[in-house]
């Protein structure tokens, strides 16, 4: 089995080649790089852990930050080259008319809900009268409202908390809430820290929070070969992750600072591949959907062409077959 991995990852990194005689010697083209400190950043964890972008000619700094709405933010104000973000970010620049551009999905995931054993919620519909946390301005907060809708409950049928992710735990113990909606490791670690006095209740499919490769369109217009590069390496990652399961987990569990028995037990909930698809245009709409009708937007903004905001020229180039989303202009 081993070897098969082997000899298909090999044949993958052969396929995705963009290597030319002499690039060993040639001198490696820089970038800065925002990356959210997470397991939804794996592929350019291990992009870097491993050496694939110095091996695609690359020489990437990485600057960590604690959301992916700080990665883009420090890209759109030049501080770095290349975001790793959620859709979150991603529809809110685009509402605000910044020149973004999206070039890949690299993992997605679904969101959860965990609930206090005592709370009595057995199900979505069990939430009426519940205290819920979410995290505003995120993933969270659209899959809290998709989450209620699927219950047939309005917002008024619930108390509605506004958390950020670590905040929700110590909130769940001290019974200030009944319930919580975020990512992974999140969930888990309030499965291991509280054992039989929470539970997760079936919610799978309802809302997948992406994490994706934006950069600006006049970086993308002036450095083509450097995102081709970076998104080659980028698959490379991916291919390796696939091959090398065990190994994979160890590097990104030690470089996100996070215990490797309790990455290892949620890793098959990040699904990573480095695509531009049509779920992923669904859940760019469904996200800019919710802002516009919650009114979290900026003046006058309408739900964007994400046609245009997608870019998928430097993927096309270097692997046609991960772009499949519907009406791409230009052919």
């Amino acid at each position: 089995m081993l070897n098969a991995r082997s000899a298909a990852f090999t044949a993958a990194m052969l396929l995705t080649s963009v290597f030319h005689p002499g690039q060993a010697h040639a001198e490696l083209l820089k970038a800065r790089l925002a990356q959210n400190l997470g397991p939804i950043s794996g592929i350019v964890i291990v992009a870097k852990e491993k050496g694939f972008f110095e091996k695609r000619g690359l020489d990437i700094s990485v600057t960590n930050f604690t959301s992916g709405k700080q990665c883009l933010d420090t890209v759109v104000g030049g501080g770095a080259d290349i975001a790793t973000t959620a859709e979150a970010p991603v529809t809110a620049a685009a509402m605000a008319a910044q020149p973004i551009a999206f070039l890949a999905r690299m993992e997605y995931s679904d969101l959860k809900t965990v609930v206090a054993s005592k709370a009595g919620i057995k199900s979505k519909a069990d939430m009426k009268g519940k205290r819920i946390a979410f995290t505003a301005g995120t993933g969270s907060e659209v899959y809290t409202s998709a989450l209620l809708s699927r219950a047939g409950l309005k917002k008024d049928d619930v108390t509605l908390v506004n958390l950020r992710p670590q905040e929700m735990l110590p909130a769940l113990v001290a019974g200030s809430i009944d319930a919580f909606d975020t990512w992974e490791p999140h969930i888990a670690n309030a499965k291991k820290t509280l054992g039989t006095d929470v539970a997760e209740i079936d919610t799978k499919g309802i809302y997948s929070e992406t994490f994706n490769i934006v950069v600006m369109q006049d970086y993308l217009a002036k450095n083509g070969p450097l995102v081709e590069k970076f998104l080659a390496a980028a698959i490379d990652a991916e291919n390796w992750m696939k091959a090398n399961p065990e190994e994979a987990i160890t590097i990104v569990a030690k470089t996100v600072g996070i215990k490797r028995e309790d990455l290892a037990p949620i890793w098959a909930d990040y699904v990573y591949q480095v695509v531009l698809d049509d779920k992923q245009i669904d859940i760019l709409k469904t996200h800019a959907a919710w802002r516009l009708e919650t009114g979290n937007h900026p003046p006058g903004a309408v739900m964007p062409d994400f046609l245009k905001v997608l870019s998928p020229g430097s993927l096309k180039s270097i692997d046609a077959k991960r772009v499949t989303y519907s009406n791409q202009p230009g052919g």
